[in-house]
């Protein structure tokens, strides 16, 4: 699976291909060289996970008070 369809699958499908990278380090059966590849893959995953579950809580945060005015100054 390439970059373009890992971002067509939802947040809970990418978390649990994490989960599947993590299991195959994990494992030792990989060659070193495939393991810090996965490595690498995984951590670019989580961190784009991150980001995005920033972006819903700050959605949150904007529904619940009502105002983005509220939620930037709450950032500072």
């Amino acid at each position: 699976m390439d970059d373009r369809e890992e971002k067509t699958l939802g947040f809970e499908d990418r978390l649990e291909l994490v989960s599947e990278l993590t299991g195959r380090i994990e494992s030792g059966a990989l060659p070193l060289e495939d393991a810090v590849k996965e490595y690498e893959r995984g951590m670019k995953m989580l961190a784009e996970l991150d980001a995005e579950l920033g972006d819903m809580n700050r959605r949150v945060t904007v529904l619940r008070n009502g105002t983005e005015t509220e939620t930037a100054d709450a950032d500072l």
